[in-house]
């Protein structure tokens, strides 16, 4: 089942074709914390500018790109992130993945998934009317 997962899904990795394409296309730039690999096109398009892409390691995530790296994929820069980066700061969290969609995702008070009970508004709001 892995080998057909890979060859007609995308969500959980790279596909089989993308693999190929990054070898035969393009060059691998870096790798980041979490295990994600960065490439870039081997040869320029015509206005000068190179493809950049990523594949993640397990499943496809957006949010699993560290800044850095976004910055690099999106052209805000040449150099690569590991050479220019700063100190890390006392307040920085490490990485939490993307927990929309999960049992874990953020359900405020209200919400449907916690029973749907909201507090009664406190008095402090007036309805809005197109006569007034």
């Amino acid at each position: 089942m892995a080998f057909f997962g890979k060859i007609f899904t995308w969500w959980n990795g790279a596909t089989i074709g993308t693999a190929l394409f990054s070898a035969m296309k393009g060059e691998q730039i870096g790798t980041d914390v979490q295990g994600n690999r960065y490439f870039r096109s081997k040869k320029k398009h015509g206005d000068g500018r190179e493809r950049r892409w990523v594949i993640y390691e397990g499943a496809n995530d957006a949010s699993r790109v560290p800044a850095e790296w976004h910055g690099w994929l999106h052209g805000s820069g040449d150099d690569l992130p590991e050479s220019n980066l700063p100190p890390p700061r006392i307040w920085e969290v490490d990485y939490t993945p993307n927990a929309t969609g999960t049992a874990s995702a953020y359900r405020p008070v209200g919400a449907l998934e916690r029973g749907g009970q909201r507090a009664r508004s406190s008095g402090d709001y007036e309805s809005w009317t197109p006569d007034a």
